[in-house]
């Protein structure tokens, strides 16, 4: 490749990790936003409202609203049908219309007024005037098809309209049946006007989090329902079941928004509640700290913009165990005593190591606190051999080696030798693996029968060459490498004294000789160039001296 084909996979490179970058700070941005901004509530029933035009959240919605009708709810209105049957000497049936009036006129009864009542009230009124005109008769009053009505959806809404809605549709349908809210809409501070100019507030998210139906009113026709836009908010983090920023409301208690917020976790640390808030001047903030009783008993009321923190008990619940795999006699899981179980204790507890345990391998592993970013090692291993320098190869070949987590533990120091100070105490999530013992080296490259070859004490690195068939046709004799089983690590075979079960031996292969048919159109493009060339220096010869 050449040099400046080189130079612009490197820019290239180094765009997409800046670019990389650039991604990672925006999505820290974001995070940053979510938990301290409050600009705006993310509780996850507005992720659902928010997509109301989505089938799925439709069918949600529609969902949350029953189909029936509570008597002593719904009002009859112009539109309702109410069936009526009379059972005496004859059997009568009438399935009458509300006129526009209010009024239900019934054959040899008469009009009967049923404005702004319920269904249980007009089943008494009915009741009472039909029985004035037949005596000793059996009544049975139902309605049996619904008005339709009409409500405005007003606000800080996708967008405003007006819908025609059946008469038992409540809120949340109208919510359902709209183009949906905005990601700025108050769920917690819905304004519902009737015709008569009565206002009422509704908190939508209390329905739809604990099916409080008292936040989920009939709609009745001529009503307009105004959804106001969020500009005031608090938010509550930590162990709390849904976490996240929410309206505020006026005199609503912190309290009031734990148990909006779902409520405590197991875990919850609930005797140093934290409740950030901003001085007066909305620049500085201060910490308050109460226990949950304190709360709940002298019902602290939160600010706009304060924030609450719910902390986790420490080590409440957590589990303290280390694995130990492979060659023992019983792997598996085991509890530890933190700062006390050592190393010996989990492995006599395992049953001791089995007949072909290598303690040469064995290894204890520390999975806490081992995650670690190397910038170095990253930028490194972006960057082709070639234009490696020789000190970023050495760490590179170093790095890839090295087993994160890895304690350093002579097994057979300890076992063996008996040398307590091994002894390691264990941590939580340790894990400890002991392999079976590899009675043999490992041939790989050019030789004839690469494979396992049986170990012996006595044999050095051509001893083993020669049992695997002797070096392959195209091996680099010169160059052979011992990787080391326990290390990892690459030893030139000439500096290697002796070897170790479950070493490697690695033969290399030289370097492949170009193709004939790659040099012949290599040769033949050459000469095309070098022809063109003398053409070209013989046409100018000859015209200088034309």
């Amino acid at each position: 490749m050449s040099h400046s084909n080189q130079f612009l996979k490197i820019r290239i490179i180094s765009s997409l990790k800046f670019i990389k970058l650039i991604l990672v700070i925006f999505q820290l941005s974001c995070l940053g936003n979510l938990l301290f901004s409050q600009n705006f509530p993310n509780y996850q029933e507005r992720y659902l409202s928010n997509h109301a035009d989505s089938l799925a959240a439709q069918n949600y919605f529609l969902l949350a609203t029953g189909g029936s009708i509570d008597p002593q709810e719904y009002i009859v209105g112009p539109g309702d049908r109410i069936f009526i049957s009379i059972s005496g000497i004859q059997e009568l049936t009438f399935n009458l219309m509300v006129n526009q009036e209010g009024y239900l006129f019934i054959p040899k009864v008469g009009a009967v007024d049923l404005k702004n009542i319920s269904i249980a009230t007009v089943k008494e009124k009915l009741s009472a005037a039909i029985n004035r005109s037949y005596k000793n008769v059996d009544l049975f009053i139902s309605i049996s098809a619904l008005k339709r009505i009409k409500v405005l959806l007003l606000g800080d809404v996708l967008k405003p309209a007006s819908f025609e809605l059946t008469g038992n549709s409540r809120l949340i349908d109208l919510i359902a049946l709209s183009n949906g809210m905005t990601k700025t809409s108050n769920y917690r501070n819905i304004k519902i006007i009737s015709a008569g100019n009565v206002s009422k507030k509704y908190d939508l998210l209390k329905f739809l989090r604990f099916a409080d139906k008292k936040n989920n009113p009939l709609l009745q026709d001529g009503d307009a329902v105004i959804v106001d836009k969020v500009d005031k908010a608090v938010s509550i983090l930590g162990e709390i079941k849904f976490p996240g920023a929410y309206e505020y409301l006026e005199n609503e208690s912190a309290a009031d928004i734990i148990d909006l917020a779902g409520g405590f976790l197991t875990a919850s640390k609930k005797d140093t509640i934290e409740i950030v808030k901003f001085e007066q001047d909305g620049k500085n903030q201060f910490s308050l700290y109460y226990s949950y009783d304190d709360l709940v008993n002298r019902k602290i009321v939160i600010n706009n913009k304060d924030q609450i923190f719910i902390r986790k008990i420490p080590d409440y619940y957590a589990p303290k165990y280390v694995e130990v795999k492979g060659w023992v006699k019983y792997p598996g899981i085991y509890k530890i005593v933190e700062d006390q179980t050592t190393l010996k204790d989990i492995i006599e507890e395992a049953g001791g190591f089995r007949k072909d345990a290598s303690l040469t391998e064995a290894s204890l592993l520390r999975t806490m606190g081992t995650v670690e970013h190397d910038p170095e090692y990253n930028r490194i291993k972006e960057i082709p051999r070639k234009d490696m320098t020789d000190d970023e190869y050495d760490y590179f070949k170093a790095k890839s080696r090295e087993r994160a987590g890895s304690v350093v533990v002579d097994f057979i120091g300890l076992f063996k030798m008996k040398n307590a100070s091994e002894n390691v105490v264990l941590k939580n999530s340790d894990v400890i693996n002991v392999p079976e013992a590899k009675n043999y080296i490992t041939l790989i490259g050019q030789v004839v029968n690469p494979g396992n070859v049986i170990y012996q004490k006595d044999l050095n690195v051509n001893d083993y060459i020669k049992l695997a068939g002797g070096f392959g046709w195209r091996a680099v004799k010169g160059d052979v490498r011992v990787v080391r089983s326990n290390s990892g690590e690459w030893v030139n075979a000439g500096d290697v004294v002796s070897l170790s079960p479950g070493d490697v031996i690695w033969i290399p292969e030289k370097t492949p000789a170009p193709k004939f048919w790659d040099v012949f159109t290599t040769s033949l493009q050459i000469v095309g160039e070098v022809a063109a060339i003398i053409a070209a220096t013989v046409a100018i010869i000859v015209a200088s001296r034309g």
